[in-house]
This record gives C-alpha cells, structure tokens and sequence, in this order.
C-alpha cells in the first residue's frame, strides 16, 4: 500500500534576519502547513536555536513547567518544539557531514 505521507515537502519564508523568535515562529508555521506530526528536529548550534551558554536542547526541561504552569525562561525554539511535543536535537560542531541533512 503506497504511503500518504509526502517523501519530500519544501516550506520556505524569506526574513530579513534570522532570531530566535523568527526561527520559533517558522517551525510553528511549518507545523502548521504539514499533514503529518513533526516529531524530532535537527539543527545546529546557531544562537537562534539554542543558548550557546547552555549546550543541548532545553525541550525536556521546558515540558514539565509548561504542564505545572510554572513561571520560567527558556529559548523560544525550545518552548516552540516543547509545546508541541517536538524532540530538539542539536549536530555536533565542527562536524560537516550533518549540514543540510534532514532527520526522519
């Protein structure tokens, strides 16, 4: 039976910068315009991504405040992946072979 999820979808915004909430609010409107669950999310560690004071992604320590309804401060990429249940995983530096590759 063939499958109904697409092998290749291309989502494109053009911004004149690229920040921490441009970065957020891009992967929210990616989620948007899929048909299927995004699950795990691969990217480097630009500063629009995560904190470079804290490596490894946040998303883990953000969805237990998020269901307490605690007051917390947290990278906006890591709220947006934790609000929808999104795994955040970061490439190692310096390693070339992760660049423009996609994690299915």
């Amino acid at each position: 039976m063939p499958s109904t999820a697409p092998s290749k979808f291309a989502f494109v915004e053009l911004h004149e910068k690229a920040t921490t909430r441009v970065a957020a609010d891009f992967l929210r409107h990616l989620i948007a315009a899929l048909p299927y669950k995004v699950h795990t999310v691969l990217t480097d560690n630009g500063i629009h991504f995560t904190d470079p004071k804290y490596p490894g992604a946040a998303v883990e320590e953000v969805k237990p405040a998020l269901a307490a309804g605690e007051i917390f401060r947290c990278h906006s990429f890591a709220l947006a992946c934790a609000q929808n249940d999104i795994d955040h995983r970061l490439t190692k530096p310096r390693h070339p072979w992760t660049n423009g590759q996609v994690d299915e």
